[in-house]
């Protein structure tokens, strides 16, 4: 038989709440929520993950116990590898434009959102993982210079839409986002500190430590005022994609259907899976 147990202290209530790509716990004591990715090998942004995302991401909005949540990644030296190859790969028009929508739709609600979002990059994040980040309202970076961020879509032949480009340029500038949009640059740590693409860099073993950090100063703001704020700062960009929404799905599945395009995404493909082997 074994001793008992002494009685143990009452833990902050800490609901968890998961699916299979995304861990979410919300500690109720501090109203902050954090999002784990956990969609191996790389967290890559497929039609699956990204309706998870959306789903936990409204549960935690429509929680009066949740204002903030922090954005990270359960697998090691990545943050999220971004959009999901196979899902724009010799699939139907019908499928392509299901699985655009699904990325708007990540985009307006992260963007959009009332809590205060802060990503906790602690792994490479190509792509729709730099967007991910973009979509924050603050960006912390494990200092690793192994590991980069940005916005990459040129290498593949692909053209970020006007709402990857509205938001980079509101981070890191005009010039800065035309140069790194044109050559489909990924900023090593150092670097995308240097040009405003995250805000702070930390040691692995702060990086959570630091995130709790600026969500506390974050969220010693009245949370109407902070809203109304991110509202009116926000609000030209999320109105464009609204407005031309139906269009943009037009645009991405002419382009992604282009015979060239599919070929360019097939080599990327064998690319990686030589990588593998």
């Amino acid at each position: 038989q074994s001793p008992p147990q002494p009685p143990s202290l009452p833990l902050a209530p800490c609901r968890a709440f998961s699916n299979n790509k995304i861990l979410v716990e919300l500690d109720e004591s501090s109203g902050v929520a954090t999002m784990k990715f956990r969609s191996p090998p790389v967290n890559s942004l497929s039609l699956d993950f990204l309706t998870e995302f959306c789903i936990s991401l409204e549960k935690l909005e429509n929680d009066r116990a949740c204002r903030g949540v922090i954005l990270t990644s359960a697998i090691p030296k990545i943050f999220s590898s971004g959009l999901d190859i196979t899902e724009m790969c010799g699939k139907s028009m019908e499928h392509y434009a299901e699985f655009w929508r699904a990325v708007q739709e990540m985009w307006l609600r992260l963007y959009g959102s009332n809590m205060v979002t802060v990503a906790a990059v602690n792994g490479s994040s190509p792509a729709g993982g730099c967007l991910i980040a973009l979509l924050c309202d603050y960006r912390i970076m494990v200092e690793n210079p192994k590991f980069s961020i940005g916005l990459n879509e040129a290498q593949l032949g692909i053209v970020a839409p006007f709402w990857f480009k509205d938001i980079f340029v509101n981070v890191v500038g005009h010039r800065v986002a035309e140069r790194s949009l044109q050559l489909g640059s990924l900023h090593p740590t150092p670097e995308a500190h240097r040009i405003g693409l995250v805000d702070e860099l930390v040691p692995e073993d702060k990086l959570q430590e630091k995130a709790a950090a600026v969500m506390a100063q974050w969220l010693a703001l009245p949370d109407h005022a902070r809203q109304l704020t991110k509202s009116m700062m926000r609000k030209a960009a999320l109105d464009r994609l609204v407005a031309h929404r139906e269009e943009d799905i037009q645009n991405f599945i002419s382009l992604i259907s282009k015979e060239s395009i599919q070929k360019s995404l097939r080599m990327y493909m064998e690319m990686l899976k030589k990588k593998k082997s």
